[in-house]
């Protein structure tokens, strides 16, 4: 359900609200928060509350530290994991200076403004999101080890897969905070495990990946683990995948889905800085299902972008090659901006490479564009391109990109 101002003030009296939280992230899509108490919600939606911002990452030093927080209403939730009787809600917030301008590092803002000139353009976009996720045991000091909580491999059951019932109560969680879940299973990797979602409009979708990660951490740690989302948290396992399942209407005839597919595909390697912004991400690409090259096919997972078996409604495209330490705004960001640009240039896809290219030979993946080994590599492709340049502010690609 969407609120408005007026109906989150309602529902804060009526159901006996006593902390309101304030939610953004950084640059890097870490999740932060401000609370405050149902008196200063009027304020906060007529003025939004000022937070010191020095001391978040790209968000500005001591002499410029004032930043304000404007919570969205339509975004209010309650965190079903506190106090029934007092309870606590959140509601995500844009970012402004005190003068009203828009902040040019809130990369909530950034989506925002994607989909606006998509909009504009006549189209809308979708996402769902596939993240993978592993399961460690704490230490006698409550800290995170590297010990699997199972060793189970991939969709095995119970009591292989104990998993299940965290997985369970994280579904349950979602459900209570109006995020539908679409399934969830055990992965390959030994303590490793997946939750998907139902697609949904791209900001929603963001917001949920964000939700999604915190519930995940939090219900972990209630059962005495942690979940870890990096991208490769055990060097001789899989790692962990952001798959993101897009679409478009509207597609006509099927041809403007294959239009952003190859705008995608046409920006990928510059983008990919910010499907995969730190240094273990590299570790992941080109093994264990995922992607090394630019190429598409029709259900084979072992390509960049892949086509599943789906028809109408359901018709989607997956790229695989992000990973859970993408801030998802940024991403969701790119890939419309890319998707658009295909769409208007009426870019045509290559041929499919319809072979496993985890198997390939050298002679096969010749005449397919790679993309970057490194974070070095990513980070070069992604300063000097002009597509980038136009959509992502400066200091967030200082920020990304800087030695």
């Amino acid at each position: 359900m969407k609120y408005s101002k007026e109906e989150v003030m309602q529902y804060v009296v009526e159901e006996d609200v006593k902390f309101i939280r304030l939610a953004f992230c950084d640059v890097f899509g870490h999740q932060k928060n401000i609370s405050i108490m149902p008196e200063e919600l009027n304020r906060a939606f007529t003025y939004g509350i000022a937070f010191d911002a020095s001391a978040i990452t790209g968000f500005g030093d001591e002499a410029r530290s004032d930043l304000f927080l404007h919570p969205d209403p339509e975004t209010l939730t309650w965190l079903p994991w506190r106090p029934e009787h007092g309870k606590v809600v959140r509601m995500f917030c844009s970012i402004t200076y005190a003068d009203g301008k828009p902040f040019e590092c809130d990369t909530r803002s950034l989506l925002k403004s994607a989909i606006d000139d998509a909009a504009k353009d006549g189209y809308t976009f979708y996402f769902g999101a596939e993240q993978e996720f592993y399961l460690f045991e704490l230490d006698e000091k409550n800290q995170p080890t590297k010990t699997p909580y199972d060793r189970a491999g991939y969709m095995d059951i119970a009591p292989e897969d104990k998993g299940e019932n965290v997985r369970r109560e994280i579904c349950l969680t979602l459900e209570q905070m109006g995020i539908r879940p679409e399934s969830s299973h055990h992965e390959e990797g030994p303590g490793q495990n997946e939750i998907d979602f139902r697609y949904t409009e791209a900001l929603t979708a963001a917001d949920n990946v964000m939700t999604f990660q915190t519930v995940v951490k939090t219900v972990a740690r209630r059962n005495g683990l942690f979940a870890d989302f990096s991208p490769k948290p055990l060097p001789e396992e899989p790692g962990n995948g952001f798959h993101i399942n897009m679409s478009v209407r509207p597609d006509d005839s099927s041809d403007n889905l294959s239009h952003v597919i190859a705008g995608v595909l046409n920006r990928v390697i510059p983008m990919t800085v910010f499907l995969d912004p730190v240094a273990d991400s590299y570790k992941r690409l080109g093994q264990r299902k995922a992607p090394g090259y630019v190429s598409w096919s029709a259900e084979n997972r072992s390509q960049l972008v892949r086509i599943p078996a789906a028809s109408n409604e359901y018709r989607r495209a997956e790229l695989r090659s992000p990973d859970p330490s993408a801030n998802p705004y940024i991403a969701f960001a790119l890939l419309i901006r890319a998707g658009l640009d295909g769409l208007k240039r009426q870019a045509e896809l290559p041929n499919p490479v319809n072979i496993n290219l985890f198997k390939a030979d050298s002679k096969t993946v010749a005449d397919l564009a790679k993309l970057p080994d490194t974070f070095a590599e990513a980070k070069a492709a992604a300063k000097n391109d002009s597509f980038i340049n136009t959509y992502i502010p400066k200091k967030i690609m200082y920020i990304y990109c800087a030695e």
